[in-house]
Formats: C-alpha cells, structure tokens, sequence
C-alpha cells in the first residue's frame, strides 16, 4: 500500500494578475500534493512572502516590476537556499535562461507547457531533478556553440572535466547538449543504443552529475561568472 503523497508548498510570482490566478486555481484543482501558499505581483513582494512562507518551490516570472525575476531568485537563494526555483516565462532568449540558471534557478520552462506537465515538473523539480523545457536547451547549446570557434577547446579551458573524456564521449556530449536522446544518439552515430547508455553512464560519472540538464545547468554557471 502506497503512503501519502509528499507536500508541496509553492509560491507563484508573476505580474499578470490573471496568469497568476488562473494557474493557482488550476494547481489547487488537479494537484492535490501541491499547497499554494502564497501569491507575488513582482519581485520585491515574491522575496518577502518566500522568508515569510518558507515554500519549497517557487514559480517565478522574468518580467516583473520592481525586481525583476532573476534578481529576486538570486536575492531568495541567498537568503533561501533550500528553496527550488523555477522559472516560467513567454521568453526563451538565451540571455533570461543563461542569468536565471546562473543566479540559481534549478529550471527554466515555458508557458505554453500544459498543466499536466507543470505539475510534473513542480514534482519532479522538488524530488530534485532540474526542469528546462527541450526547445530551451536546443536553442542555447546552439548558440553556445555558435559562439565559440573552436568549442573543444574553449570548453576545455572553462570546464576542467571537459579534457578527461574520450573523442567518442565529446561526440556524445555534444549530441546530449543539443537536446538528442539516447536512440538520436545512437542514430546519429551508428552505435548500438546499450554502448551509448554506457557512454552516456560514463560522462555523467566524470562530470559527477546525474541528467542531461545538470549539464547545461554547470555550463551555464561557468559562463555567466566568467
């Protein structure tokens, strides 16, 4: 017999009055794991009821007046550091989800995501496992890797682990950064799927992470402190 359902309890922050009241009732509807404890108009207020409500999760708009939601999320992680963060946004400029990631957040989505999907992800995010939507990271890894001449090397110079794997593990790396799985993967490069979850088993084991979107999230550290 399955035991209760682990509590949530989730503050949203978001300027749109109607957005954030319609996704409160939507959670207290279909979620019952899931308490809403508190509603935010911007960022100040966000960071006030965060100290004052102690939630687990909290869903944060970028644009808000005030302070604005990379700031506040850097501001309650400070004071909060157990708090998970998600951000939830109409915009997937590399900018907002390369500051959100690097001030902390432990996911960036998008929100044209359906509710069912939100509220796995809000579970998921709390057990935790990191949450960026796929269209997210395909765009950004795109543009991360536009940006460098020569990626092995630059990565090489920014992340240390990235000199300790193997030519077919970078072929692999590379693949898991553009948002492929494990059968793209496997398509792409002529492998048989079980040699890339080995490959696969072997970079998360050198980069001591444990999702593909640890990965993006390290990278993302790295470059906005650089």
């Amino acid at each position: 017999m399955l035991g209760p359902m682990e509590r949530i309890r989730l503050l949203i922050a978001d300027d749109q009055r109607l957005f954030l009241e319609g996704l409160s009732t939507c959670l207290r509807n279909y979620a019952e794991d899931i308490d809403v404890v508190g509603l935010a108009a911007d960022g100040e207020e966000a960071l006030r009821l965060a100290r004052e409500l102690r939630p687990d999760v909290i869903l944060m708009d970028v644009h808000m007046p005030r302070m604005d939601g990379v700031e506040a999320t850097g501001a309650i992680l400070e004071a909060l550091p157990a708090v998970k963060i998600l951000v939830l946004s109409t915009y997937d400029e590399d900018e907002y989800v390369r500051s959100a990631l690097g001030r902390g957040a432990s996911g960036y989505l998008l929100k044209d995501i359906s509710p069912t999907e939100l509220i796995a992800s809000v579970r998921a995010l709390k057990a935790g496992a990191v949450q960026i939507s796929p269209q997210v990271v395909a765009k950004l890894m795109r543009s991360i890797l536009a940006e460098e001449p020569s990626p092995e090397r630059e990565l090489a110079e920014r992340l240390e682990w990235f000199g300790s794997l193997t030519p077919r593990e970078r072929e692999v790396f590379s693949l898991i950064a553009q948002g492929c799985d494990n059968a793209q993967i496997a398509g792409k490069l002529r492998l048989a799927e079980h040699t890339v979850r080995n490959l696969v088993s072997a970079i998360y084991s050198k980069l001591g992470v444990e999702d593909r979107f640890q990965i993006i999230q390290m990278a993302n550290k790295i470059r906005y402190q650089a």
